[in-house]
């Protein structure tokens, strides 16, 4: 349910909304939801001052319900870690 509604507001906001990925993953202390976007948004989806990227985060914490998660903003041809 938060990758579906991560994916859903970041589309909105980028230009290439066919690129927008969103992949969820386990750690110790929670989950990370990892969003990649084509690198032409990159700069969108961060925001001016990392305004956008931390209302993304607000929104998604909200919906997690108390549970730990971390959102991840990546360039979508960037070499996995």
């Amino acid at each position: 349910m938060l990758e579906e509604a991560l994916e859903h507001l970041v589309k909105g906001i980028v230009d290439h909304p066919d690129d927008v990925r969103v992949r969820s993953r386990r750690i110790r202390s929670g989950s990370v939801l990892e969003v990649r976007v084509h690198p032409d948004d990159l700069g969108k989806v961060i925001g001016r001052n990392g305004r956008t990227a931390k209302a993304l985060r607000t929104v998604v914490n909200a919906l997690a319900g108390g549970k730990r998660v971390q959102v991840d903003l990546r360039d979508l041809y960037e070499v996995a870690r």
